[in-house]
């Protein structure tokens, strides 16, 4: 085999690999387009500008301004500076641990905060009707309502505690980190 082939081997190799990070990177609430980005960069050579990505993938420099903006704020990559180049640079960030952490705390605690206000809420309007009515089966249901609420907000503090290992990062002392890293 030339050594033509076995590059473009390599090639095919990491282009299904950043396929199936892309298929997947809907658990992280990122698009497969956004994940081929996060694919391309992490398999430079060096860090790149949007100009080089957006050659890269075909896409419009807008595009990768709009993918970029995500995996930032997502803590997947980090803006990095170069002497001489004026343009920003980006390449994914290294800590893999700290990229999940970051992004499973800030997607879940919002969602956590959001359930348990909305819990509160129905628990304040659930109060008012158990007192203005005075249909006994409604009660009846109401304080059925009132458990399961009970349940609900059992569950997202738990869920908030779990956020809360990742946050301080006491969930390394749980499950560390391999040694390899």
């Amino acid at each position: 085999m030339s050594q033509q082939e076995e590059w473009k081997k390599l090639e095919r190799y990491r282009t299904r690999f950043i396929q199936e990070i892309s298929k997947n990177m809907y658990l992280y609430g990122i698009t497969p387009s956004v994940g081929r980005l996060y694919g391309t960069v992490f398999f430079a050579d060096e860090p790149l500008t949007l100009d080089e990505m957006s050659k890269e993938l075909g896409m419009s420099k807008t595009s990768m301004s709009t993918g970029i903006r995500n995996l930032l704020d997502s803590d997947m990559v980090e803006r990095v500076w170069q002497k001489g180049v004026r343009k920003d640079l980006y390449q994914t960030e290294e800590d893999w641990y700290k990229s999940f952490s970051s992004l499973f705390v800030n997607r879940w605690r919002t969602a956590v905060d959001d359930n348990l206000e909305a819990g509160v809420e129905l628990g304040r309007a659930l109060d008012e009707l158990y007192a203005e009515t005075e249909d006994v089966m409604l009660k009846e249901v109401i304080e059925i309502d009132r458990k399961k609420l009970e349940k609900a907000r059992s569950y997202y503090e738990w869920l908030g505690q779990v956020i809360e290992l990742f946050e301080s990062g006491k969930i390394y002392d749980i499950v560390p980190r391999p040694k390899k890293d």
